[in-house]
């Protein structure tokens, strides 16, 4: 999926949007992460990628490279729950809203050259044993991907039940779509996927 990170940004004193020196690190170390992993990105690189200096990047985050990715975990979590909030506002119908945002997250890896995966993923792969917090961040974020599924389809007339399970199989299968698209470089993976979950959900009707 394609992030756009949220903005935090200010005006100068001519006009144009100037990104304040926190949110360039924090915007850098989450295109970094969701490209090359929490062990594939340095925090000198980060301070590189956002024309930043090393003691900038530690006076923002004094937890390094950890608290960084925490924060990219989140930023990632709340991008991925407001588009899909999105498509359900837009859709009454969960299984046609699932199509919509299977669409939607292969429209933005296809803009990315299929480089902007899921940034809770891969940032928190690999991490697993070693880094609690990170397993931790990203437990969270699914967790709340299968509450707005569930609220969606408890709000549609499913069982307390079903709601239950589907969330869990939506949230599941999109999530290994998204990372086979994005592997093989075509958004088939992603279209099969919504299609079949609206499949899926319209047969617990």
């Amino acid at each position: 999926m394609e992030t756009t990170p949220l903005r935090a940004r200010k005006r100068s004193a001519a006009g144009k949007p100037v990104v304040d020196t926190r949110e360039r690190i924090l915007r850098a170390a989450s295109r970094l992460m969701q490209r090359h992993g929490y062990d594939g990105t340095g925090i000198k690189q980060i301070s590189q990628e956002a024309d930043a200096t090393l003691g900038s990047v530690y006076h923002f985050f004094p937890g390094g490279k950890q608290q960084l990715a925490i924060e990219v975990i989140h930023r990632g979590a709340q991008e991925f729950t407001d588009e899909l909030n999105a498509v359900f506002v837009a859709e009454e119908d969960p299984g046609c809203g699932i199509t919509l945002f299977t669409r939607l997250l292969a429209e933005g890896l296809r803009a990315s050259d299929w480089m902007d995966g899921c940034p809770v993923t891969t940032t928190a792969l690999g991490t697993h044993g070693r880094l609690p917090e990170l397993q931790a961040a990203a437990a969270e974020a699914f967790a709340g991907w299968r509450a707005l599924v569930h609220d969606k389809l408890r709000a549609t007339g499913f069982t307390e039940q079903d709601a239950l399970a589907l969330s869990h199989t939506v949230i599941s299968t999109v999530q290994g779509a998204e990372l086979t698209a994005q592997v093989s470089r075509v958004g088939d993976p992603l279209d099969a996927a919504g299609a079949h979950l609206a499949r899926l959900i319209a047969s617990y009707r």
